[in-house]
């Protein structure tokens, strides 16, 4: 596996952690990281099949591993 930088592997944990989350929840998680530096970095993942990127049934974007059932990045919106 190639090697990741920190704003990577800080956001691929927490998506692992919570089995998929929305982009406004990663941001609060990872609050040291500006909205930018998450929003381009997740961008970047995507591009590169490493995260999945959606729009769900509550507007949000949603963000979860390739492997990770979409049901299951539902489960982890916040109001």
């Amino acid at each position: 596996m190639a090697s990741h930088n920190p704003v990577t592997n800080r956001i691929l944990g927490e998506v692992k952690r919570t089995q998929g989350c929305d982009l406004d929840t990663l941001t609060k998680r990872l609050s040291d990281l500006s909205w930018n530096q998450v929003f381009n970095e997740v961008d970047r993942l995507s591009r590169k099949g490493m995260v999945l990127v959606t729009f769900g049934a509550e507007r949000r974007y949603m963000i979860r591993l390739p492997e990770q059932k979409k049901e299951s990045a539902n489960r982890h919106i916040q109001s």
